[in-house]
């Protein structure tokens, strides 16, 4: 059978099942990953595979916390009656009509975003995976190989042409067209452009400079530090840290929603010493009035404000950027519904020149972002002058079968089809709430009373 009949063939597979996994790691243990506001986090997830009756699969995984993790499964178990039975080729004909299946639902849409765009975003996002494996090919290449008209359709334009239009999406991926290829090769040449978050805030001096120079090591020169809790402890933690990475690199710093408005402006008053290139979160995650205040107060400073990690739509992604209230927008692979809205927020990004800056960490999201930004790259905003790709050392060696990799301060351009996301057997046997082994005798610490 040549390849070109085998992957009709594979497009024409029935989905026949979707598996639900709810994944807990107790991170609180180590505080990995602990900032202002999450003080113990168990960096969790919840790992979707949807079958076909060819024996293809499809994955993705959504990221939380810890406790809450089972909500998000329990929506993904429910969406999973209305994806049985779907014939891939009506998701490859019009990715755009399957969103809208799921996200307008009559009943559900109540329920708003958040949990529920999240739980419609593991589905699409298993889907998305799985056409990229039916066609062999990573996300971010068949991401990039699709038409640009195909693109547009996968977005819901509904409430964002005010900011931006179908046309005006089609230019910018026309402009970018002609030189696709010799930006494919350049950025799978280099990768896209790392940088580590170090500090967390429960870590210890030392356990920071480990962490630091072992991703120096990998040539990283762009670190994120948390604050918020203390002006003086911040003070203090940021000029160790500005004397371990030196004054040319850069330093990003991240409140993660502690402050309000004015508390935000006052506290970062006190810290534009240390030569801040953004601060993350400043205030509440959809306060676009706030943040347009706090960028506002803070441009004659040199500081940049970045979102978008629980920004919970892309209607607020596009009044962040339309109004001025963020300076990079950080683009995050589980929180939205998915491939299709993800790509809208990065087209409107691109029209404000605002640069895409994904933010990584917890469990699969590394794997995730780099296919965004391997796109965005190459065929949206068509050069790597100015963004940034989170990364996080950690739950990747012993989580997935291919790991990410870093090398010369960059993403090393992933190969294999579909996202990257198989896991290891042994970590998802272990780590399953609450019956793996990790939980046996602590089972409280994973759930919702287990508090800070």
């Amino acid at each position: 059978m040549s390849d070109t009949n085998k992957h009709i063939e594979s497009i024409n597979s029935i989905i026949e099942n979707v598996d639900v996994v709810d994944l807990r790691v107790p991170t609180s243990d180590t505080l990995l990953g602990s900032d202002p506001f999450h003080k113990k986090p168990n960096y969790s997830a919840v790992l979707t595979t949807i079958e076909t009756n060819t024996g293809h699969k499809g994955i993705s995984v959504a990221f939380t916390a810890g406790a809450g993790n089972d909500w998000i499964a329990y929506g993904v178990k429910d969406l999973a009656k209305l994806v049985t039975g779907i014939n891939m080729s009506s998701f490859v004909n019009d990715p755009g009509a399957f969103f809208r299946l799921l996200i307008d639902h009559h009943q559900l849409r109540w329920l708003a975003d958040g949990v529920t765009r999240m739980a419609i975003g593991s589905i699409v996002n298993a889907m998305w995976d799985l056409w990229a494996k039916l066609v062999e090919k990573p996300l971010w290449k068949l991401l990039v190989d699709l038409p640009s008209e195909k693109i547009v359709q996968s977005i819901d334009w509904r409430y964002l042409q005010d900011a931006l239009s179908p046309n005006e999406g089609l230019e910018i991926l026309n402009r970018n067209y002609e030189y696709r290829e010799f930006r494919e090769k350049a950025i799978t040449d280099i990768g896209p452009k790392a940088y580590s978050t170090a500090g967390w805030l429960g870590l210890t001096d030392e356990q920071i400079i480990e962490t630091v120079n072992e991703v120096k090591a990998s040539g990283l020169d762009c670190f994120k530090m948390k604050v918020g809790q203390d002006v003086n402890f911040d003070k203090k933690r940021l000029a160790f840290i500005r004397s371990v990475i030196g004054d040319e690199s850069k330093l990003m710093l991240d409140a993660n929603q502690i402050w309000g408005v004015d508390e935000a402006i006052a506290h970062m008053m006190e810290l534009f010493d240390f030569n801040p290139t953004w601060i993350e979160e400043p205030t509440a995650r959809d306060d676009v009035i706030g943040f347009v205040k706090i960028s506002k107060s803070l441009e004659n400073y040199g500081i940049g404000v970045a979102a978008g990690e629980q920004v919970p739509s892309p209607v607020i992604f596009k009044q962040l950027i339309t109004s001025g209230g963020i300076q990079f927008c950080q683009i995050d692979a589980t929180r939205l519904g998915g491939v299709n809205d993800v790509l809208a927020v990065i087209l409107i990004a691109a029209k404000y020149e605002i640069p895409v800056c994904p933010h990584g960490g917890g469990i699969g999201l590394c794997n995730m972002i780099q296919h965004y930004a391997v796109w965005d790259q190459i065929c949206v905003a068509g050069h790597s002058d100015t963004q940034v790709v989170e990364y996080l050392n950690f739950l990747q060696d012993d989580v997935f079968i291919q790991p990410i990799q870093i090398s010369n301060g960059a993403y090393v351009v992933p190969s294999i089809p579909g996202w990257g996301l198989e896991m290891n057997p042994k970590f998802v046997e272990d780590h399953t709430y609450p019956t793996g082994s990790i939980w046996k005798d602590r089972v409280e610490s994973g759930g919702i009373t287990f508090l800070a």
